[in-house]
């Protein structure tokens, strides 16, 4: 995955904009539900806030509060840290303390995590802070609920990566409860 978001970097908030390849794609109501999920993120009280697998920064900018954003890629940080503060790192072995942050929040990456990967991200989450809220792609009748996908990028290679697409209760329940922030056509939040 690594590789893949260092690819990557250059492009990614292509596919919030709906820019470059995602500009002939078929995403009804796609920026208008974009604007709310951000309205979303920004209406979070002001925290102590680590977001991890922070990417661009793309919604990192919007949360208030000391905000710390995390990533593995260096190339995606080299982008975030026009918008926060960053430190290079995994999210499945948070370099923090206990207790260090007031919140966790990630957006289009938990959908990523595979089985084993899902309890190891979320036991280091709930020991670095007490709050998780994660902002992931919600499931239609257009996807499974899981699939490995071929995603190519504009030099041409492709990749595959898997991903998970959530109702907004499914993940409210694997989270170990918690409130539904959002629940759209093209997005979930759900705060734990």
């Amino acid at each position: 995955m690594k590789a893949y978001y260092d690819a990557r970097a250059p492009e990614y908030d292509e596919w919030y904009l709906g820019a470059g390849r995602f500009a002939e794609r078929d995403r009804p109501f796609w920026g208008e539900e974009l604007e709310q999920v951000v309205g979303v993120v920004a209406a979070l009280p002001p925290a102590r806030t680590l977001d991890v697998a922070c990417g661009t920064g793309f919604l990192t900018r919007h949360l208030r509060g000391e905000v710390v954003g995390l990533d593995q890629s260096a190339r995606m940080l080299e982008l975030a840290s026009r918008h926060v503060d960053v430190v290079q790192g995994e999210a499945l072995e948070l370099p923090f303390p206990d207790d260090a942050f007031e919140r966790i929040f990630t957006a289009s990456f938990y959908g990523h995590l595979e089985p084993g990967e899902r309890e190891r991200f979320l036991a280091e989450a709930r020991r670095v802070a007490p709050e998780l809220v994660v902002v992931d792609a919600a499931l239609r009748d257009d996807v499974p609920p899981e699939q490995v996908e071929e995603r190519m990028l504009r030099d041409g290679s492709r990749w595959h990566v898997y991903k998970r697409y959530f109702t907004p209760e499914d993940l409210a329940a694997e989270l170990g409860g918690g409130r539904v922030l959002h629940a759209g056509r093209w997005f979930v939040a759900v705060a734990a």
